[in-house]
């Protein structure tokens, strides 16, 4: 038995891991985040993605899209079922995630089907929001699953420093 906790990566991991280093001073220190926890973290658990990942990964300009793609391609792939679907429609069904971000509620849905411990994103919009995700809890606890913690790389270095 795998005695490492389980992490889902939403699809901004990979994009900040592979983007152009940014000029907004925030965005900069998410993306020096998101490589610290890569490449000091990251280790210390089963990480996963979804087809919606790829996907998503897959999107915009070809090269910034391989660089996703090659970022994450080794990682195991969780499976988009019927159940996963179900929970997913109910999730927008609630309203806490707009239908306009339908993919948001998919990876919050793969996370909470497949049992994972952290869903680690940068979507603080949609999916790392506290009122989101008090609601969400509700929700996914109600159709007999228990949610991911949800939370931004900066707060998943478990008591390590920021190194």
């Amino acid at each position: 038995m795998n005695s490492k906790a389980t992490v889902y990566l939403e699809t901004t991991i990979p994009s900040f891991l592979t983007a152009r280093p940014s000029n907004d001073l925030i965005l900069a220190g998410q993306q020096q985040l998101t490589l610290r926890w890569w490449n000091s973290r990251k280790r210390h658990y089963s990480v996963f993605i979804s087809e919606l990942v790829i996907e998503e990964a897959g999107r915009g300009d070809s090269q910034a899209a391989r660089k996703r793609i090659d970022v994450i391609k080794s990682l195991p792939i969780l499976e988009i079922d019927d159940e996963t679907i179900k929970l997913g429609a109910k999730i927008l069904k609630s309203g806490i995630i707009p239908q306009k971000a339908a993919a948001d509620a998919g990876h919050v849905a793969v996370a909470a089907r497949h049992g994972i411990d952290y869903l680690l994103t940068w979507n603080c919009k949609h999916i790392a929001n506290a009122e989101i995700i008090r609601r969400l809890d509700q929700v996914i606890r109600d159709q007999g699953y228990l949610a991911p913690t949800i939370c931004t790389p900066t707060e998943l270095f478990g008591s390590q420093d920021h190194e």
